[in-house]
């Protein structure tokens, strides 16, 4: 998979999930041990597995629509950060978010972004998918220009020439 189609369905990905978390009736009220944010609009368990509010949200809009730009940039050839970049950030970003999850102090990000429970696993997910496609070297295949297919990759009959007898090719059927 090329990274920049890593960009596209990571950007569907986190668009659908800030998305979601924006629907209450995907949320599930947050259990009695929650830790306590300051931040209460839109909290709750997305699916009843991640702690979200409409900060978090609104960071899954941020970074899934930076994903589609990402991509599109690479598709179309300008603007808007490539999609090396975006795995490299997503990579370093979400591998601290995924250790500011387990530190109890910083598992709501001072109140404002709850980051524990379920979260902790998905944000290292995501920060080790993203690394591998953010550090690897990709090979770029030459693509000759035109809709025909490339005789490289599918055998095509060459037309008659000289080797075959023919001595100018303006003429058919002239021979040496």
């Amino acid at each position: 998979m090329r990274t920049a189609t890593f960009a596209l369905f990571f950007g569907v990905a986190y668009l659908s999930a800030g998305l979601l978390g924006l629907v209450p009736a995907a949320l599930m009220p947050a259990p009695a041990g929650a830790p306590p944010v300051t931040v209460t609009v839109l909290y709750g368990y997305l699916l009843g597995l991640f702690p979200v509010n409409v900060v978090h949200s609104a960071a899954h809009l941020a970074i899934g629509a930076w994903g589609i730009a990402a991509w599109r940039s690479d598709h179309l050839g300008r603007g808007l950060g490539s999609p090396k970049t975006y795995a490299r950030v997503l990579a370093i970003f979400y591998s601290a978010l995924a250790v500011a999850g387990v530190i109890p102090m910083m598992s709501t990000l001072f109140g404002v972004l709850p980051l524990h429970g379920h979260d902790v696993w998905l944000h290292a997910g995501t920060a080790a998918i993203a690394g591998y496609f953010g550090w690897r070297t990709e090979i770029v295949v030459e693509r000759r220009g035109g809709n025909g297919p490339d005789r490289r990759e599918k055998a095509l009959p060459v037309d008659h020439e000289r080797r075959l007898g023919h001595s100018d090719r303006r003429i058919p059927g002239s021979e040496v």
